[in-house]
């Protein structure tokens, strides 16, 4: 059995939802679908978010092999009314594009019924004076960039205010540190963070991508409302020590590459093809994917019970576990983006769950 230990509203969206039927973007009604979505309270705030949070990292185009501006603010349409509320985004993903395309994509839409989630301390445009630490190099329509990583008090209040304006907003729901910055005293960037919220320009802060240590160093001066970390079948790392610090000082988690990049949708084993410029060419080497192969294989039947994507189950898989407050999935299209919505209607039984789990043990062996 299953025991969620986050604050949980859940919400029915009766919704229709849509195909797209032709190179003109036609839309005709496909059939009725209630979508069961849940709205967990973050951390120590009073912040809910949807379960599925749409994740705005690819549409940014840069790493992922582009992107089609179009397609993205209609993902964002779709994912919004299907319940999926949340977007979660940052200044690095398109070097601003994807903030940008967020702010298109919510013109007209009530603003206090979206949550906006971004970050800031990848810096990539020389304005750090090449301060702070060396990240890593790439490649941008023909420019090359090194990525520092930079969380310095001035830095936090240039970006904010830059984010802002991408965003099209006077405030951010959730402004979360990127990356950890081992040239900046960590109290003085929980403590910038701390007077943008008492400044009204942000409701809550958060980390990412923090080890055990150095979350507890971040909450010896602000206690941050959560922390986004990868988390999937595949790497449950955090498992160990973090997941039990979080939930007893009552931290959130931000699970992202529940999918693994999409490697879990198992398309990749179906003779899909990345662009020469998508970073997973790179990333899918660090599996052993005879193995994922195998589990996904494993997986199939249970989807197919549930009338589910290998997707979908692997999403609601991860919004049950341990810690979990949400989990990140992208989208770059609609169909994709109510396909993450959907993920929400699946129930396990205890003996489903305890057959995923030996699945995933195998993993291992």
């Amino acid at each position: 059995m299953v025991t969620l230990t986050i604050t949980t509203l859940i919400e029915t969206y009766d919704l229709c939802y849509f195909e797209n039927t032709s190179s003109q973007a036609n839309f005709a009604v496909r059939n009725i679908k209630s979508i069961k979505m849940e709205y967990r309270t973050l951390g120590n705030t009073d912040l809910k978010l949807s379960a599925i949070t749409y994740g705005a990292f690819a549409i940014g185009g840069t790493m992922w092999g582009g992107n089609e501006k179009k397609d993205s603010i209609e993902a964002i349409h779709a994912s919004i009314d299907h319940g999926v509320t949340s977007l979660d985004t940052a200044p690095f993903y398109g070097f601003g594009l994807s903030e940008e395309l967020i702010a298109e994509a919510l013109k007209g839409k009530d603003r206090t019924k979206v949550q906006i989630l971004t970050k800031f301390g990848l810096v990539w445009d020389g304005s750090n004076g090449r301060n702070g630490a060396h990240f890593f190099d790439i490649e941008d329509n023909g420019q090359n960039l090194s990525i520092y990583k930079y969380s310095s008090k001035a830095n936090i209040i240039k970006e904010v205010e830059e984010s802002l304006k991408r965003l099209n907003t006077d405030y951010i729901d959730l402004l979360q540190q990127h990356w950890p910055d081992i040239t900046t005293p960590i109290d003085e960037t929980m403590e910038a963070m701390e007077t943008l919220i008492k400044q009204g320009k942000i409701r809550a802060a958060g980390v990412s991508n923090h080890g055990l240590e150095l979350l507890k160093d971040a909450s010896k001066t602000f206690v941050p409302a959560s922390n986004q970390v990868a988390y999937s079948m595949l790497n449950r790392a955090i498992e160990a020590e973090l997941v039990p610090y979080t939930v007893e000082n009552n931290i959130g988690i931000i699970a992202y590459s529940p999918m693994e990049r999409g490697l879990l949708s198992g398309k990749y084993f179906r003779n899909e093809t990345l662009k020469g410029d998508d970073h997973r060419n790179g990333y899918f080497g660090q599996f052993d994917l005879e193995k994922v192969k195998a589990l996904l294989e494993k997986l199939a039947p249970i989807a197919a019970e549930k009338n589910a994507t290998l997707a979908q189950l692997v999403l609601r898989w991860t919004t049950l576990q341990k810690g979990i407050t949400v989990v990140l999935a992208g989208a770059r299209n609609t169909e994709q983006a109510i396909s993450n919505a959907q993920a929400m209607n699946i129930g396990f039984s205890a003996d489903e769950l305890q057959a995923i789990d030996g699945h995933l043990a195998d993993l291992r062996s």
